[in-house]
């Protein structure tokens, strides 16, 4: 930077020289003899020379004003250490006036400064640094005072300048005497530390305290090898979990923290509250200092820890309520029996713990106890932070005097064992015998109690399926499934821990309930947690089982405000998570209300349908698959609802099977069939026999033999006309009524048929013990033949099975000239398909498949 600010007030010709030369172009001028052209010329340079002397007193008196405005003793100096300028402040501050100063060098002013003290000034200023020094400064009455100084260098027309501002630490020096002589009186011991950790100063409160006799050996007495340091529980503190070590390391504040100090040397143990505060340097980052003040407080906490256990001994703590600031202080044992983290600090996060109508009465024996001087006395239940039911005994009174101030003081007593044990039988009433769990009306209770508090009903369902459960228990039986029931259980626990509660609703299915106040995404965490504990394969009686879950999330009060609701909607979240393929959590949504609704109004449709006359039959012709003769049909019904339209099978009977509705359509189908098999026959139409598939629940529903009977015998219809196929579940249950079932099914002389062979869980054992007439391969091997290898072989393997059981067999879902070829080739006779035809209504079977010559 150039100026010539400064040093004007060094070169008083300037102005002058300036005025005689504005002077004497004035009268060059205004002298008649000057040639005419010159005089424009001349005229200019008067104008130029006296609009630059006025900015140049412009700018004076603006650098003038800066200058004077600083509040500190701003010098500005010649490279030699003369000064050149002073400021206002520094004409006060010296007590001299400016024209003694000026022109003087700077030891003038600082008479203490070394011989030579420029050379490191420059040394700094020429790398472009400001240079710092404390020095003493000289009044003209002689007397000095402290200034820290601050030098800059700048450059005014290629001569180097310095500037210099002091700064008058005669405050700071009396503050830091001040500060020295509190922490030499103070009771509280005071250790000071460098950026290093070593101690630079210990008050002689703290070389008391800490029992060191010779404060030289402070920095060896002091050291990690001779103390110890133990937490308020015993443990051992590392040096660099330390409070000033922390404070120091981090830069923050450590609030008081009791701490136990053992001596090695005298063995003895102290407990000290301290407090770290790290000290910085002006514009630092990083703590230069850490000041540790602490106090001595072994005798406040040996009487504290004898409290402390007097009351853990007899579950009993204390309370004060100060009703005026509405603060409350709980001893370590009241925290425990709250079981709350962090523990409560007012009397509403007090009650916000209990559970209704337990709160109302407290908040109001509270308010009669402030109000009228009366004490209280309650039992009272409560829910602890990891969800755990606790009971207490709260007894209190309040102290006399002024409402504004008036306390409350008591006792709260865990009387949690002795609830229990009154509530035993009641609780053996409400858990499930076989996995230890909740039982359905336990948690539907327990539910119920949450949502009504509006304090806890911010809670999560989760609805959790076992997937293929029933192929244990229908493979080792009921004690196995049982024992898979149990591990399965064990499972969810250690999945949820103290985070909700575990519930077994019946059968195979789970519920959890858990909080979602204190954490929103708690119950797709504890979801991912069950799937992960379902991860690793059962074992049961040798076998190796892969069990997973399905699970539906249900939330309040967004999907719901009442228990029957919220467990609705998570077991419909719960089935969509199985329909898109199992092993996987899915949560409510409005979509999925939006198909329940469409469920439900399925349902009440479907559950009027056979009244309403909405189903028909049609039939997809059985055929000799080399010549393409029928030889049968298999009914397949149709429903056509005049609100919703035409419904596909696939969509509406599994739901029936779902719901039981199926129990009856499938006896309309059944008996409408076999009417329709008598009309075929009395045209003369030559059909062996139709089909009928059977649901698992009518064979376990109803007695079926009887129905088939009745069936036959209404439409005067032989049983070799009529054909059920059953689902590959019946093989795997072995009960004397299965047995009995299908033995006097075939006695009537009806066609046992196992459908879709070899999608299921096969029991080929049972093969040979149930009178079973045939079985039907699958369309969905038949898709891939001849190309793929994998359903080649298990054509052949079933084509085996049949053929070595002298069972007939039937192929299901021929739809091309290859895959026909390909049956032919390896043995099966009969199919059906859309090769051949799809489903037919009986008329157009009958004009495709005309009658017999002599029937016309």
């Amino acid at each position: 930077m150039t100026t010539k600010g400064p040093l004007r007030a060094v070169e008083p010709t300037s102005e002058a020289d300036a005025a005689t030369t504005l002077a004497a172009l004035e009268q060059a001028c205004n002298d008649p003899t000057l040639p005419a052209h010159l005089r424009p010329l001349l005229q200019q340079a008067r104008d130029a020379l006296r609009d630059a002397d006025q900015a140049a007193e412009i700018e004076h008196k603006r650098y003038r004003a800066v200058f004077d405005a600083v509040p500190d003793p701003v010098s500005i100096l010649d490279w030699d250490g003369t000064v050149l300028d002073l400021n206002k402040a520094g004409i006060a501050a010296y007590q001299r006036p400016r024209d003694e100063i000026i022109n003087r060098p700077i030891e003038f002013l600082n008479p203490d400064l070394p011989r030579d003290h420029l050379r490191p000034v420059w040394e700094t200023l020429n790398r472009g640094e400001t240079y710092v020094i404390e020095v003493t400064n000289m009044r003209a009455d002689g007397t000095r005072f402290p200034v820290e100084v601050h030098s800059a260098g700048f450059s005014d027309d290629g001569q180097a300048r310095i500037i210099a501002v002091a700064r008058d630490l005669s405050g700071r020096h009396q503050a830091e005497l001040r500060y020295r002589e509190l922490m030499e009186a103070i009771d509280k011991g005071i250790i000071v530390r460098n950026s290093e950790g070593q101690i630079i100063h210990a008050n002689p409160a703290a070389i008391r305290i800490l029992g060191i006799e010779d404060e030289r050996a402070l920095q060896d007495d002091l050291r990690d090898e001779v103390w110890q340091t133990f937490d308020e529980h015993g443990r051992e503190i590392a040096r660099a979990d330390q409070p000033a070590t922390y404070a120091l390391r981090t830069g923050k504040i450590v609030d008081s923290t009791v701490l136990g100090f053992y001596s090695r040397r005298t063995r003895q143990l102290k407990w000290l509250s301290v407090t770290c505060v790290p000290q910085f340097e002006a514009g630092g980052t990083k703590p230069e200092r850490v000041l540790s003040l602490f106090s001595d407080v072994t005798a406040l906490k040996r009487d504290s820890t004898l409290f402390d256990r007097a009351q853990s001994l007899a579950h009993i703590g204390g309370w004060e309520w100060d009703t005026g600031r509405n603060t409350l202080y709980l001893t370590e044992e009241a925290k425990r029996i709250v079981g709350q983290h962090p523990a409560p600090t007012t009397m509403d996060e007090l009650l916000a713990c209990l559970r209704e109508p337990d709160r109302r009465r407290l908040r109001a024996a509270l308010e009669h106890a402030s109000a009228h001087g009366r004490g209280l006395n309650l039992d009272l239940q409560g829910w602890q932070a990891n969800g755990h039911l606790f009971w207490v005994r709260v007894i209190g009174e309040a102290e006399t005097g002024s409402p504004l101030s008036a306390h409350l003081t008591g006792t709260l007593q865990d009387i949690t064992e002795r609830k229990q044990a009154e509530e035993t039988l009641r609780i053996q009433a409400r858990t499930d015998p076989l996995t230890g769990l909740l039982n359905r009306d336990a948690v539907l209770e327990e539910l119920e109690t949450r949502l009504s508090d509006p304090a806890l009903q911010r809670a999560a369902v989760l609805y959790i399926d076992l997937d293929r459960f029933k192929i244990v228990n229908d493979v080792l039986g009921h004690a196995a499934g049982d024992r898979l029931l149990s591990a399965a259980s064990r499972r969810i626990q250690r999945a949820i821990g103290s985070e909700g509660l575990i519930a077994r609703f019946g059968g195979d299915e789970f519920l959890v309930i858990c909080s979602t106040g204190d954490e929103p995404t708690r119950p797709e965490r504890l979801a991912d947690a069950i799937l992960e504990a379902f991860s690793e394969s059962f074992r049961m009686d040798g076998e190796e089982f892969s069990i997973t879950a399905s699970i539906g999330i249900a939330q309040s009060p967004i999907d719901g405000r009442r228990a029957q609701q919220l467990i609705q909607n998570a077991d419909v979240a719960m089935y969509d998570s199985k329909r898109r393929g199992r092993n996987d959590w899915q949560t409510f949504t409005a979509e999925l209300a939006e198909q329940q609704l469409q469920r439900l109004q399925l349902e009440t449709h479907l559950r009027r349908a056979v009244i309403n006359d909405e189903f028909h039959l049609v039939y997809q012709p059985l055929v000799e698959i080399d010549t393409g003769t029928v030889v049968g049909a298999e009914a397949l019904i149709r429903w056509n609802n005049r609100l919703l339209g035409e419904m596909r099978p696939d969509h509406f009977i599994s739901h029936a099977e779902t719901t039981g509705d199926i129990v009856g359509i499938g006896g309309w189908v059944l008996r409408e069939a076999c009417k329709q098999m008598r009309r075929w026959l009395d045209r003369g139409l030559s059909l062996h026999r139709v089909a009928v598939n059977v649901s698992y629940r009518q064979f376990l529903g109803e007695d079926l033999a009887e129905h088939v009977r009745a069936a036959l015998a209404e439409s005067g219809l032989p049983g070799g006309a009529l054909e059920l196929e059953f689902t590959e579940r019946v093989l795997i249950e072995d009960a004397p009524d299965t047995v009995h079932t299908f033995a006097a099914l075939r006695d009537m002389g009806v066609v046992l048929t196992i459908d879709d062979f070899g999608e299921g869980y096969s029991a080929l054992n049972y093969l040979r013990r149930l009178p079973i007439h045939g079985l039907k391969l699958s369309q969905l091997f038949v898709q891939g033949v001849p190309d793929r290898k994998s359903d080649v072989a298990v054509c052949q393997a079933v084509t085996g099975i049949a053929r070595s059981l002298g069972l007939g067999l039937v192929a299901e879902g021929i739809e091309t000239e290859r895959q026909r070829r390909f049956l032919l080739d390896i043995g099966v006779t009969l199919g059906q398909g859309f090769l051949f035809s799809p489903g037919l209504a009986p008329e157009e079977l009958q004009a495709r498949y005309p009658l017999p010559r002599e029937a016309n």
